[in-house]
């Protein structure tokens, strides 16, 4: 995967674009430049997918202007065509949509793919949110919502699934193991009992969390704010959708868990075995 400040140089038609040291500098064809020191995003492609074409323009417009390339859809069948024909860094996806709607969309894309996936939801589907979380979103965003705020999210889940994604080149690779459950953090494996599991980026970084630190109890806040590297505010439900998932993963009978135990009223814990 292409990965922010990976492109030394890019032009388009009314710039050039040259990023050195982490900075920007963008030069006008009438060589009048200007230096910004900021993330890049030059060459990662984010798919929206929602049938509110006011949306996916709003949104496009913000994207583009961090140097995102952005590819639109209008539902989630032209959502899944467009993921085999590009490749897609990160999915925004809207839940209600005619057809095709988001939660089958994330569930279809889930098959085959553990790129991010965003969704979009209305207040007043609670329960379509953490669905969506249930079946392999890593994060959601309630309409009306502020752009900029997307911006961020968008931005933070990249983070996070580049850091997931290239660990294995440092030296200092770990594996960690409790009982039957083991990590390769090198090779961003989990097996239980011998048996690869497949975890989306967020479950696998809490999970990991939790098994370096077996025996410690983490709150929700905490989980939140480690994980999602902002202020937990109303993140219980987050939280609780991804952990319940990690348990029907890597747990023969998640009702009566070994490893991912709940401490009422504390929080959440790897049982030392």
């Amino acid at each position: 995967m292409e990965t922010a400040a990976l492109c030394h140089f890019y032009q388009n038609e009314k710039n050039q674009y040259l990023f050195e040291a982490g900075k920007c500098i963008i030069r006008n064809h009438k060589n009048h430049s200007t230096i910004i020191q900021k993330e890049v995003y030059i060459m990662q492609k984010i798919l929206v997918c929602d049938d509110d074409r006011q949306i996916v323009e709003a949104i496009d417009i913000y994207l583009t202007g961090e140097g995102f390339e952005v590819i639109k859809a209008y539902d989630g069948l032209e959502a899944l065509e467009l993921l085999k024909t590009h490749e897609v860094n990160l999915m925004i996806v809207d839940v209600m949509m005619p057809g095709l709607d988001g939660i089958r969309t994330t569930l279809k894309v889930r098959e085959t793919s553990s790129i991010p996936i965003i969704i979009l939801s209305a207040k007043s589907e609670d329960s379509d949110k953490i669905l969506g979380l249930n079946i392999g979103a890593d994060d959601y965003i309630t309409k009306p919502f502020n752009p900029l705020e997307l911006v961020a999210r968008v931005k933070s889940q990249l983070r996070r699934y580049t850091q997931l994604g290239n660990m294995h080149t440092q030296s200092d690779s770990r594996v960690y193991k409790c009982g039957g459950l083991q990590i390769n953090d090198e090779n961003k494996e989990v097996l239980v009992d011998g048996e690869l599991i497949k975890l989306t980026p967020i479950e696998y970084n809490i999970l990991l969390l939790l098994v370096k630190n077996a025996g410690k109890v983490f709150s929700i806040d905490q989980i939140y704010e480690e994980i999602w590297n902002e202020e937990a505010i109303g993140a219980d439900n987050t939280v609780a959708v991804h952990i319940r998932h990690i348990r029907e993963k890597i747990e023969i009978n998640p009702r009566e868990p070994r490893y991912l135990k709940v401490v009422w009223g504390v929080g959440y814990k790897i049982e030392k075995q």
